[in-house]
Order: structure tokens, then sequence, then C-alpha cells
């Protein structure tokens, strides 16, 4: 057996062992199956019906226990990880989650962030390949910007990404990003976190 398929057919196992013993946690078994089979070791994107059932769980009609395990899970899968692909899919979970969930989990990511500094990466490594080792960089990239993000959400107070067209009433029809109408001074106070989150976008580019 070839070390490309060992590598597959080993991780496949471990998603298997995963699921099986998230079906013991009966309170929160669908959640944690769904984040496994999102975030698997499978070379493709998160399953929309996986991510759906994770942005379910995370929205604001539900309670916020649930989120906080939610993030809770998406951190101990990101940090208990060595596989470049399981990190990027949780790393795109989370993506958008901040850019398709609602404002309150984006207050309780933010809040949980401070003391678990979830999207801090930096001794990210999966040797297992050249290519491996390639996308590894680009992981620990990614993270960044998404650490980026949610610091550029803490002083700004809204989401540049998510709000970043705001439709006027009554107008032409067209859009504009919410920066563009907003006073010079507080432009001024906002433009180092906005120049940060620009670096980081840039830095991603390959």
């Amino acid at each position: 057996m070839g070390s490309v398929t060992w590598r597959k057919a080993y991780g496949a196992l471990k998603d298997s062992t995963k699921v099986g013993l998230a079906n013991f946690n009966s309170e929160y078994k669908d959640l944690d199956i769904a984040i496994v089979k999102a975030t698997n070791h499978v070379e493709c994107p998160p399953k929309e019906r996986h991510f759906r059932r994770i942005m379910f769980a995370n929205s604001a009609n539900r309670p916020r226990a649930d989120v906080a395990y939610s993030i809770c899970a998406l951190a101990r899968r990101l940090s208990k990880t060595k596989n470049w692909i399981v990190a990027l899919k949780t790393l795109i979970v989370i993506h958008r989650l901040l850019r398709e969930g609602d404002g309150s989990f984006k207050d309780d990511f933010l809040s949980y962030s401070y003391r678990g500094n979830i999207l801090q990466l930096p001794n990210f490594r999966d040797d297992s390949s050249p290519l491996a080792w390639d996308s590894s960089a680009w992981v620990r990239l990614y993270a960044f910007y998404l650490h980026e993000r949610v610091e550029c959400f803490r002083v700004l107070k809204y989401d540049v990404e998510a709000d970043r067209l705001v439709k006027v009433p009554q107008a032409s029809g067209k859009a504009h990003s919410r920066t563009r109408t907003l006073p010079c001074e507080d432009l001024l106070d906002q433009l180092p976190a906005l120049q940060k989150l620009l670096l980081r976008l840039i830095s991603c580019q390959v």
C-alpha cells in the first residue's frame, strides 16, 4: 500500500472512530457527528448538509450553551489535528459561520477567542508529504486572516465582509460599503484595523 493510500485509509479510520465516539454523546451527538463529517480527511469542501447542521446549532434562537459547545468543539478539532485538510476544512466552517451567522455568534466567538486563542496556529505543520508541508503554510496564513477579521469586528463593531454592502433606501439601487459613510474621525480610528485585515488578506494570495 502506497504512503498516500495509507494516509487516506488512516484518516478515514480516524473519522469513523470519532463518529462512533460521538454516538455516546446523547446531548450533542448530531452536532458532534456533523462537525467530524464536515471537517473529515477527504480532500473536498465541507458538505453543505453537515455545515447547515452546524449553522443551525449556532443560530440566534438556540441556547447559548449550544453555541458555546459548538465553538469549543471546533476549537478542539482545530487544535488537535495535524492534518492540513482537517485544519483547512475547520477554518472554512468557522469562516462561513462568521460570514453567514448572526451577530450573536460573532460576539460569542469573539469572547471565546480571547480565552482560547482559537485561530492562533503559528506552529501548525503537516509534514506527511511535500503538498501537506506547502499547504500547512497557507493554513497558517488563513488562520491569521480569520483572527485579524475577528479583531477587526471587535474594533469596528460590525463585520466588514458580511456587512460590506448596505443598500440605500429609495436610492438608485446602488450599494456601498459602510466605511464610506463614516465620519473622518471614526474612519481614522478604524483605519489601522482595516489595514491589518487587508494585509492578512493579501498574504493569503498564492
